[in-house]
Order: C-alpha cells, then structure tokens, then sequence
C-alpha cells in the first residue's frame, strides 16, 4: 500500500509575477461534459484493488482497454498546469535470457531515439518545444522487473497532451529497431556502462551475487554486459520487444491539471490500436533463496572503505494487499527501527563502526529479506560485526521498552498525519510514481486519510506492544538463508573463513546494558533573553512578503502562502558564509555539519534532543552559502515556535560534544581511496579547489590535516563564526504572520545583539588560462577518462541579468554538446554545461563543460566544446532553437515558483540587500525578452579561447603519455565586446 496526496489548488501569485497568462485558479479546466467518452468499450473494474480490502483512493479512475492495456488516471494541480505521464512496461533485466542481458534498457534506449511518428533524434525537440526538459521532465528507467517511461508536460493542453500520447504510443508499439539505429546508440549505452563508478558497481554486483545466488536476479543488472551488447543485432532485440512489449503488459498512469474524462479518452484513442505480436509469453520464474548456495563472500576494493553487508531472506511471495498485512509490515519496521537507534547510538558514543542500520524490504519480486548495513572505523570490520550481533541478538532476546516503542510510534504517527495535513501539496508526479511502484511490486495505493486509520486501527488493536515487537523481531530475522557479503582494502586469504565463524560466533550477553534514553522537555533547554520587540513592519504586497526587524538588530522575512498545507520553511541565515571563512589556511570548515548539527545543545546530547523532538515536525539542517551560514528546517504551524526556539537555542549554547567530530573524521577518512578510482573521485576531490586557484576554502583537506583535527579546533574556528555578523530569518508557508512574528520575538529575537563582520572578504581567485591541459590520474578502469573546459564569468548582485543570460548559453551549449557527443558521435553518456555565479560574492563565476570519455576521446570532448563555442561567438542562433531552450527554462521557473522554497532560495538575503527583492521582479521579463543577439554577445564576451581553463583526469597508465590534442577549428577572432541589449538598466536578482 503507497500513500498517494490529493489534489491542491491555490492562487497562482507567481504567475501574475512573472507576467503570465493562466485561469485564476492555477487549473486548466476541461468542463466534464464536453468531454467525448471513449469511443469503445472500457472495462472501469478499479484492477489495482482485486483481493484488496484497502479503501480505493477515488481520486483515481481506472480502466482496462480491450487490448488488454490497463490505466490509472486522476486529477492533481501541483504544479498547476502540468500533467504527469507514466508508460509502464511489465518487462525488465529479469526477463531476458543469458544471450539478451542489457536488451531491455537498449529498447528504452532506441525508443527515445526514433519511433513510428518520430524521425531520428526528434522526440527530445518535439518535447523541448512543449517546454518539457530533457532529462528533468523527460526520460526512462529500466529495473529488474519494469521499464517505465516519463513525461512531465507542462503547461499542457489537450493538443500537446494528445501529441505526446501519440509519440509514447508509438515509442513502446513501434520503436525504431534497425541495424541503423541500433548502431548509432550502441556506443551510447556502453559509455552509460563505461561512466559507471567501477568499485560501487562491482561491489553492488557482488552484493546481487551473493544475497540472490542460484536467483536470476544475482547477474542480472539492467546496463548488461559488454559482450551481449556489443553481440546485439536489430533482429534479436526486435524479438526480445515483441515478446515482452505488449498492452496486457502495459499500464499507462496519468495525474495532473486536466478532466480526467479527457485522459481516459486520449488514453483509449492512442492505445486501443496497440496489439501483441505472437502468442503471450509465460512469466519467467525468479526463483526462492535456497540455503544450500554459498552463504558469504569476500571481495576485494581498497577504494571503498571496509563494508559488512547481511541478509536474512525469505521467499517472496504474491499477497494480497490487505490492512492487516500492511499492520504487520508496521510492527516489522518498529522493531527494525528500534534496532536501527540503538546502533545509532552506540556510533555516536564511538564504537566500533560509524554507521549501522537494519531494514526489511522485498526486493525485485524475488525475495524478501532484513538487511543489515555496517561501516565500521577503519579495517576492524570482525569487531563492528561482533557488536552489531550482540545489539541484534539482544533484540531477539528481551523485549523493547514500552519508551521505546512508544518513540518510535511516535515518529510513524507524524509522517502518517503529515501526508495526511499535506496532501493538497503533493505533486502529480510523484502521485504518478507512486502509482507505478504499486503496480511493480503488486499492491495498491491508499490515501493519506486511509493510511493513518491504518495505523491508528493498529494501535487500538494494541499491534504495538513491547511483546509484538519482539515477537516481530524475531520474526525479521528468521529465513530461509543468511548471506553475508564484506569488502576489504586489502587482499586476505583467510578472510571468507574468518567471516564464515563471525556469523557462527556466540555473541549472547555481548550487548551490554541498554541506555536508557532520560525523559527531555524543552525547559531543559538553555534559556535565551528577553523576547525581542518589532522595530519596524514593511509589507511587500506583490510578492506577499512582510520585512520586520527587531529590536536586536534581527531581520525577519515573512511569506504567508497556504499552498503547501501545513508546511512551514524556516532558514536562519548569519555570518558571513565562505566569505567569512580563512582563505589563508586550511580549517576544518569540513565537521561543521556534524558538529554543529549533532553536538548537542547546552547539556543536551543529541539524543536527548532527538527525544525532545519525538513525534514532532521538527528537523534541522546546515548549509554554507557564499555570504551567510544557515540552519534550515521544514515544520508545521503548531511546531514552528518550538522549532525557532531550537534553532536560536543552538547558536546560543552549542554543545560542542566531540564525539561528532571524531565521527565527522572517521566518516572522511573512511571515503579516502575513493577519490583516487574514478575520474569522478579526482573531480570531487580536486576542481573546486582548483578552480578557486588552491584557494583552501574550497580545497579537500588532506589525510594528515584530517587525523590532526580536534575538537577544540573545530570549536576554535566555528564558535565565533557562531557569535558575529547580521541574522536574518526567512519564514515561509502556511502561517499566521503575528503567530511567526511572535515566535520568532522569543528565540531569534531574544539572542543578544551581535557584532558586526569587520572582515573584508578574501577575493575570489579564478586559475590562469593554460594551453594544454592540466592532467590528473586515477587509479579506476583504464577506459576511464574525464575532461572539463572552464570559462571565468562573474558575481555578484549588480549584473545578474548577464547571468541570466548566461544560463541560456549554457543551456545551449549543454543541448548541443549532448546531440553531438552522445548521439552522434556516443563518446560521451551524459556531457553537460552549466553556468554558476555566486550572487554572495564580486566574483567566482563559471561557464563549464565537463564530460565522461574513454581516454582516446579526450582531445574529441575538446574538439567539440570548443567548436561549439566558437560557433555560438560567430553565429546567431536560430529562433527554433532559442525557444526550444527558453520554454523548458520559463516553464521550470513558473512551476517552481508555485512552492516556497522558490521564493526563499530567491529571496536569501535580501533583508540586507534590497536589490536582491527588485532584481526577482525581473526574472522572467529577462528571460522573456533575451534574443539570439544577447545570446551571441554574450558567448563572444565570455567564451574567449586565451581565457578558458582545461583538464583532463586519465588513467595512470596514461600518465606518462603526452595528451594528443587534434586540431581543434581555428579559433574565431572576438568582435568588439558589447552589452546584450535591453531596454532599460539590468536589475540585479537572486541566484
């Protein structure tokens, strides 16, 4: 059972903002009779709840075509004017043959390609100019059990909703299957296979190998081999689509701001011709675990740290979807979460690992297993296993507190009634998704409203109880096999045998005495001042804002907006962010997070926290930003006042616990290796420090810095960045703005006044242009390479329209770079260029363009960046092409700008810099008059080949091998720079 949010409407504020034509109400009504029924028979039976005593949602309207095809459809306004489409084909990795591994992922493949009513390479067009984004709005997944393709089409009208329904059809009846084409994508799935992480891959097909040994699913991974896909012929994937490709196996899921009378009707006008080829294939058997296969493994990966993986399986089995079922899988995750903070606490303490955790899950339809996850402190991997055992062990010993389940329970009851206080908010999307992961692993969705009396019927039947919850534990850990898996640094012959005994090992009475977590209200927090008074009260009315400042020099930004029921964003922005930060030395600005966030406050140790915010919607976040440090959570309007008031709580009195810290490093040290095995890991480690021209606030701190830090010098650095420089406080979402401006007086309000930042913030350094480029190895795969092209740009607040700007560039030069070195040339699975400028700062701006590639195609990745660029400073874009980016970018603004969080990220800072408020205003009147000519002054400002910034990570085998750049076009000679044309003085914006 998936819980599934209902419809929301609300005032579009954001589209009279940005100057947009939509109905009032955010819908795009289709009047229900002047809909058409569908035009042949359609069976209306509600399929998903066959053998269900689950309530059906009826939001959702079902139907099931005389093909065979099944759908799901509903109304859902968020975002308005959207729909969401899901096309889910009942065939994955599990049913291919030994011969066709990687044929069903190749078809998801081949169908975004080319298809009966597509040419070549159109559907992404067709789609951009609908406004759809590629790869956002527009793509597909294929798992062991399913292929699912996705649409999320804005704006939608019954026309473009007809059209793309059309082209889905099409995409799954009649893909574009030939020799052609299939030679054309070929390289392009094998460089998705070749860009994979190699340790994570290898270590998660190991996992596969032995959790599901003597299962097809053990060597079954959607991406294939390379030798069945280089093995593929259009004949043979043809039939492997034939076979499995069929209505009976298809369900089409549609949720979004249309009548639903109008998808039935589309949906039945563009399926009901789709008919199988052949007889229906059977489906195949995946197999039980048998406890006769090889129960542990070892393997061998000194970039990933020391990893201890167990399973308890079951076999998995087809059940119908009842609420008592759903009762018992409750129990089920109490005891595993029980579990779960238990080794939570003792990681925090400073045992013997850093993480552990215990689930249950049913996996891919082939078994149902507890899993147990350990990352143990450095290579003692037997120890961390012995006391994750002994804490198991217990638990099926002696039954939990009645404390215990109760703070567990307690956190059930808050998600439940959240979904339920939230439901206008959700999207169709994730209703949509929702509705497919139902169908893949055989249940029903439920209402938010349904799912709580779930719970609540299983409180009142006393389901939870200290002896259920044993009795469930045992239950969890109870199978048919137990497999276990560890990764090592470095090779051990001896370690399969020495784990084989740590699984056998007697660890009863190991587990020590349970801590007992003490009863914490919020009068034990340190007490704060007086509660501010309001100084001055300012409303921004276009906006819906409200500025308030208090008398200790705190600045407040309201938003009151019930578009999102319940929810309530609070982000408390201070100091100076990395402007503050030495730019002269390394410090350990890298435990801020952990040590910030789970030191404790005051007295209080983070578990006495967590305690006092049991059963609340009550979080906390830390972010740095360019120009402020940040503490960020998502709360309701009851909670918000205690949420505040634990945010100024923590920067009054920090607890400064060093246990966080020793874990901060533990967790550091352990991800070490990886940097040097992929060419991912060396860009994680290495650009942004390079970039800022070794700048250290944005360089990786090395091993021997790491292992010197102490708590105190992390006390030392962040407890007067803690205590100095403006506050300001962002309050947006369904509020009373005197109950938040009330609250934020008693905690935020009541801090002391602080001193003012005296420092003057170190420039932003960008690295000198170079010839060739700066080459960096890695220790991966030898077909492994990666390369980056860097342009400097800017910063700041006064010129971000040229951001603006510059983002469309990017987008340009990001659409040409994947039609070229993906689909045509398939050097490249997922090339991109973005545009980054720091509105916190003068400076630090970037155009990048960054590439996975086999090493010989390296000087090609160059080749073409720099080729596009030139072009884009030669030439004009043609209006085609310009709008078919700068839809998608209008309709990703208009949505995002129905949610808060829009506003907030938009508006961050701007109780300090008004020009920050006016620059917003601007947004898409920027977007919406920029022409080929600001686009091509722009690149020709910006994109000059003697300031660009090369680099290129490749194998160590390769180090020594001088890197053979082609002749790249000759280098087009910059006109005159000129500002883009506008009309009036560009108005300076938010990020």
């Amino acid at each position: 059972m998936l819980a599934l949010l209902r419809v929301t409407r609300f005032p579009l504020i954001s589209a009279l903002l940005l100057g947009l034509t939509l109905p009032a109400s955010g819908q795009n009504v289709v009047p229900t009779v002047d809909v058409p029924a569908p035009t042949q028979n359609v069976d209306r039976s509600a399929w998903l709840y066959k053998g269900s005593d689950i309530p059906p949602d009826p939001e959702w309207r079902f139907g099931t075509l005389l093909n065979g095809l099944r759908y799901a459809v509903r109304r859902n306004g968020v975002p308005p004017g959207q729909v969401a489409i899901r096309v889910r084909i009942d065939a994955g990795s599990l049913m291919e043959t030994d011969g066709e591994r990687g044929f069903a992922h190749l078809i998801e493949h081949l169908s975004f390609r080319g298809s009966e009513y597509v040419p070549d390479g159109e559907a992404k067009r067709i789609w951009q100019r609908f406004g759809a984004t590629f790869g956002s709005d527009t793509n597909a997944q294929t798992t062991p059990t399913q292929t699912v393709f996705k649409l999320d089409l804005p704006s939608a009208t019954e026309a473009g909703l007809d059209e793309s329904l059309k082209v889905l059809a099409g995409m799954v009846d009649k893909p574009n299957i030939t020799t052609a084409a299939l030679n054309a994508e070929r390289p392009a799935v094998l460089a998705e296979q070749r860009e994979a992480p190699g340790p994570q891959v290898r270590f998660g097909d190991a996992r596969l190998a032995t959790f599901f040994a003597g299962q097809p699913l053990a060597d079954r991974s959607p991406i294939g081999t390379i030798k069945t896909l280089e093995a593929a012929t259009a004949e043979g994937v043809k039939l492997f689509h034939d076979r499995w490709y069929r209505p009976e196996r298809a369900v089409v899921v549609i949720s979004g701001d249309l009548d639903p009378a109008l998808f039935e009707r589309l949906v039945v006008k563009n399926f009901s011709g789709w008919q199988g080829n052949g007889p229906k294939p059977a489906d195949p058997d995946f197999g039980k675990p048998e406890a006769n296969q090889p129960g542990t493994a070892v393997i061998v990966e000194p970039s990933l740290p020391p990893i201890v993986a167990m399973a308890v399986l079951r076999p998995w089995k087809y059940q119908d979807d009842t609420i008592l079922m759903n009762q018992n899988r409750l129990v089920d995750s109490i005891a595993a979460r029980v579990i779960s903070r238990r080794l939570e606490t003792r990681a925090r303490a400073g045992g013997s690992f850093i993480q552990a955790d215990v689930s249950t899950d049913d996996v891919s339809r082939s078994a149902s297993g507890t899993f147990v996850n350990i990352l143990p402190i450095g290579d003692d991997w037997e120890a961390a296993l012995k006391d994750v055992r002994a804490v198991i062990a217990d638990a099926q010993t002696t039954p939990p507190s009645d404390a215990e389940v109760t703070r567990e329970l307690a956190d059930f009851d808050t998600v439940m009634r959240t979904r339920v206080e939230t439901q206008r908010a959700e999207a169709g999307a994730s209703q949509a998704d929702d509705m497919v992961s139902a169908v893949d692993i055989r249940e029903t969705v439920a209402a938010p409203a349904t799912i709580y009396t779930v719970l609540k019927d299983a409180e009142k039947k006393k389901m939870f109880t200290p002896a259920t919850v044993l009795a469930s534990t045992k239950r969890i850990f109870t199978g048919d096999a137990t497999r276990a898996l560890i990764n090592i640094r470095t090779p051990d012959e001896g370690a399969a045998t020495k784990l084989a005994a740590a699984l056998k090992a007697d660890v009863g009475g190991l587990a020590g005495k349970r801590n007992a977590q003490a009863k914490v209200d919020f009068s034990k927090l340190p007490r704060l001042g007086k509660p501010g008074t309001v100084v001055s009260r300012e409303k921004i009315s276009d906006m819906d804002i409200e500025k308030v400042v208090f008398s200790n020099g705190v600045r407040l930004m309201l938003r009151t907006s019930p578009s999102e029921s319940t929810r309530v964003y609070v982000r408390v922005r201070f100091g100076g962010g990395y402007n503050a930060l030495p730019a002269d030395r390394e410090s350990p600005a890298w435990a801020g997070e952990l040590s910030l966030v789970a030191g404790g406050i005051g007295t209080l140790k983070q578990g006495d926290v967590e305690q006092l915010t049991a059963g609340r919607r009550i979080g906390l976040d830390f972010d740095i930003d360019d120009d402020a440090f940040s503490y960020d959570a998502m709360t309701s309007p009851t909670d918000l006042a205690d949420q505040l008031r634990l945010m100024a709580a923590r920067m009054a009195a920090p607890g400064w616990d060093p246990n966080p810290v020793a874990r901060a490093k533990s967790l550091v040290l352990a991800g070490y290796n990886g940097f040097d095995a992929s060419p991912d890991g060396v860009l994680s480690r290495d650009l942004e420090g390079l970039l800022h021209d070794g700048d250290p606030r944005w360089g990786t701190p090395t091993r021997e810095e790491v292992l010197a830090t102490t708590a105190a010098d992390v006390r030392k650095l962040w407890e007067p960045l803690l205590a100095t420089g403006p506050i300001e406080v962002q309050v947006f979402g369904d509020i009373n703005a005197d109950a938040a401006i009330k609250a934020v007086a008693q905690s935020i309000g009541a801090l002391p006044p602080r001193a003012a930042s005296t420092g003057v913030a170190p420039p932003v350094r960008f690295p000198a242009h170079n010839v060739t480029p700066l080459i960096k190895t890695h220790g991966g795969p030898e077909n492994q390479a990666a390369a980056v092209i860097v342009w400097p740009t800017g910063g700041g607040v006064e010129q971000v329209t040229e951001s603006r700007y510059l983002d469309v560039l990017a987008a340009i030069m990001s659409d040409r770079l994947f039609d070229r070195l993906r689909s045509e040339a398939g050097a490249s699975y997922s090339p991109s260029v973005q545009s980054q400028w720091p509105v916190g700062m003068s400076g630090g701006g970037r155009l990048f363009a960054i590439g996975q590639v086999a090493p010989d195609n390296v000087a090609l990745f160059f080749k073409m960046s720099r080729e596009i660029a030139a072009d884009l400073v030669a030439n004009p874009i043609s209006d085609d092409e310009l709008q078919r980016i700068l839809t998608p970018m209008k309709q990703s603004i208009l949505r995002s700008s129905t949610g808060n969080q829009f506003w907030m990220n938009y508006l961050a800072g701007s109780m300090y810099d008004e020009r920050r408020i006016a620059a917003l205003r601007g947004l898409f009147r920027d977007l919406a008059r920029v022409t080929s000519a600001d686009v091509q002054a722009t690149a020709q400002k910006y994109l000059q080949p003697d300031k660009d910034w090369t680099m290129a990570v490749v194998p160590k085998a390769l180090a020594d091998k001088p890197l053979v750049l082609k002749p790249t076009v000759t280098a087009v000679a910059a006109p005159e720079v000129k500002p883009p044309l506008v009309k009036k003085k560009p108005v300076a914006v938010g990020r």
